[in-house]
This record gives structure tokens, C-alpha cells and sequence, in this order.
């Protein structure tokens, strides 16, 4: 891993871990009590989230938020919320209707614990937990219209212009040889079902801690291109990695004769343009002429990382 010289290797994994876990406290704020007579959502709901990740959506959102100048506890409920979402998104893929998948972040999916039926409902759940979620923010910060854009933003960037739209494209596309993707479907589908997420987390932040129009403009662009390496990256260790460090499928992408970036353009060229991308998004990080060390070093450990 490249370090800018601020933290080494070592004092960036630690600080990390520490982020996590406290992305992690703040989500069990907004988790729903397991009572009641509906309680086995609110088990399949918990289960799925608390099944662990890298938290990178409420981590982006937090750190940008932080260096924009944020400090109010106003950002919480919108980290709660992009985890929510993201983690609702991956029940659903999962589900045998989608990837058929069993094994999600080491653990049994969802559906494979609970049944299909109670998959696609905690699905539906924390979505619209999320939802619940962002909302709190209004009560903590009345006639903020910084929480009004910011929640616009967490809706559109999850729906059809964004992660869910992506998804549509990608379920099509893998329908018929008549439906076969296309490198620009590719980069599309990319954009908006991995991009769309992590644009919305840093875009938050960024309204959140009141930055100018045209910097949350050029946070989106930062992003976009952060999400597309990211992807570009998940895409290689389809490859390379195995189901003991992934904490998934490997070879999925090529079981279900799946187009990534990968089949366009072979590894090599797959490795060096995530180099490529991600040195892009850090410049232009850098040209926003705020310092976070930590920010840049996040950067660097996804493009480098091993699950």
C-alpha cells in the first residue's frame, strides 16, 4: 500500500477497526427491538446486518462530513440509513430469484437461515427502515434544509436513477443472448448499482457539513470514480480470491456466465485500470485543497484489498 507519509499501515488498520466498530454502535441505535409478534423480521432484519462488512458506505459519509467541517450528530441517522439500504440490497441479490447465493460476508444469507419469503420481507424491511431512519434527522436539526437535500439525495441515488436502476439493467442483460451486455451496459450498470451508493454517502457528508454546490458536484465525481474502481476491484478478486478470504462465492461472476470487466479486458489490463481510476479520484480529492489523511489512505486499501 502507498502511505502519504501521515499514517503508516499499521495506524491506518487500527484506525479503521475502530471506525467500524463504531459505525457499528451507531447502528444498533436505530435496530428494531426483537418483539412482538413480527419478531422473526425484526431477527432476519438484525441477522443481515449485523452479519458484518467493511462498513465503507457510513464510513465515506462520516469522513467526508468530517472534513467538510462537520461535528453535529445529525450525520448518524443518514450512516444508519446507507447501511440499511446497502445491506437490503445484498439480502436481495442473494435470493434465488437474483445470484442464488448461500454464503454472504462468511455467514449463511438471509434467505438461506430464513426462507425465501422472510428474505425478500427484511428486505423490504430495511428499506424502508432506512427511510424511518434518515427521517430522526429532521427532528435534530428543525428547518435545516441541508437534511432535506441530503435525504433527496439518499432516495434518488437508491431507486431507479440509481442502484436499483443499475440492477434492472444487469438482471436484463443476463436474460437472453438476444439481451448480451455491451462495455458501455458495463460501465452503466457500474455506475449506478455500485457507484450510485457511495456517490450518495459522500454527497451527504458533504451537503451535511454545508459545502458549496459545485464542491458536492465534484464530490459526486470523486466517488463515481471511487465506486467504479471499487467494482472493477470486486470483479478481480471474482478471480483471484477464494470463499475462506472473500466471505462469498468465488466464480460466480463465471458460473452464471456473468460480463465483468474482467472478460473485456483480461486481468492485467482490469488490475492496472483500478490503479488507474483510483490514482484519478485521489487527485482530484486533493484538489478539493481539504487534508485527510485517513480519507486518501481509505482510498488506497480498496483498490488494494483482499475481500
Amino acid at each position: 500500500m502507498s502511505l502519504n507519509g501521515n499514517l503508516n499501515k499499521s495506524q491506518f488498520m487500527e484506525e479503521l477497526q475502530q471506525k467500524v466498530e463504531h459505525i457499528n454502535n451507531v447502528l444498533e441505535k436505530f435496530l428494531p427491538v426483537e418483539e412482538g409478534q413480527q419478531r422473526i423480521i425484526f431477527e432476519a432484519m438484525n441477522y443481515s446486518v449485523r452479519a458484518g462488512g467493511k462498513r465503507l458506505r457510513p464510513i465515506l459519509m462520516e469522513e467526508t462530513y468530517h472534513m467538510f467541517g462537520g461535528s453535529s450528530a445529525v450525520i448518524e441517522p443518514f450512516m444508519a440509513a446507507i447501511e440499511m439500504i446497502h445491506t437490503y440490497s445484498l439480502v436481495h441479490d442473494d435470493l434465488p430469484a437474483m445470484d442464488n447465493d448461500e454464503y454472504r460476508r462468511g455467514k449463511k444469507t438471509t434467505h438461506a437461515v430464513y426462507g425465501e419469503a422472510m428474505g425478500i420481507l427484511a428486505g423490504d424491511a430495511l428499506l424502508n427502515l432506512a427511510y424511518e431512519t434518515a427521517a430522526k434527522a429532521f427532528d435534530m436539526e428543525v428547518a435545516d434544509t441541508r437534511v432535506a437535500r441530503a435525504f433527496a439525495v439518499l432516495a434518488k441515488k437508491a431507486g431507479v436513477y440509481g442502484m436499483v436502476g443499475g440492477q434492472v439493467v444487469d438482471v436484463e442483460s443476463e436474460k437472453s443472448d438476444d439481451c448480451s451486455i455491451t462495455r458501455e451496459k458495463l460501465d452503466f450498470i457500474y455506475r449506478l448499482k455500485t457507484g450510485a451508493l457511495i456517490e450518495s454517502s459522500m454527497m451527504i457528508g458533504a451537503i451535511l457539513a454545508g459545502a458549496s454546490s459545485d464542491e458536492v458536484s465534484r464530490v459526486e465525481q470523486i466517488a463515481a470514480k471511487l465506486g467504479l474502481a471499487f467494482q472493477i476491484q470486486d470483479d478481480v478478486l471474482d478471480v483471484t480470491s477464494t470463499l475462506e478470504v472473500l466471505g462469498k462465492p468465488v466464480g460466480s461472476d463465471e458460473k452464471n456466465n456473468k460480463a465483468t470487466y474482467v472478460t473485456f479486458e483480461g486481468l492485467d489490463k482490469v488490475v492496472s485500470d483500478v490503479e488507474r481510476i483510483s490514482k484519478e479520484a485521489e487527485e482530484q480529492l486533493d484538489d478539493l485543497g481539504y487534508d485527510d489523511a485517513f480519507l486518501k489512505e481509505l482510498f488506497e486499501y480498496l483498490i488494494h484489498r483482499e475481500k
